[in-house]
């Protein structure tokens, strides 16, 4: 094997080798952020509804994303 094509092999992996790694790291949840002037138990079915209709997108609570209450009572 050339000293040249020895290079460009050792090169070439190299720059594909940072690609490999990103490409196996596991999707972080997305976070939902909701602030309220209400007590979160009154805002319950909003939540239900929210957590329906996002199944029904095909995102799973937990897995795709994470929902974060804050009430200011």
């Amino acid at each position: 094997m050339k000293r040249r094509t020895f290079i460009t092999l050792l090169g070439g992996a190299a720059a594909a080798w940072p690609l490999a790694a990103r490409a196996q790291q596991p999707a972080r949840p997305r976070r939902i952020g909701l602030l309220s002037a209400s007590p979160v138990s009154t805002l319950s079915g909003i939540y239900t509804g929210f957590i329906k209709g996002m199944r029904e997108l095909g995102y799973v609570e937990a897995k795709d994303f994470v929902i974060e209450w804050r009430s200011m009572t």
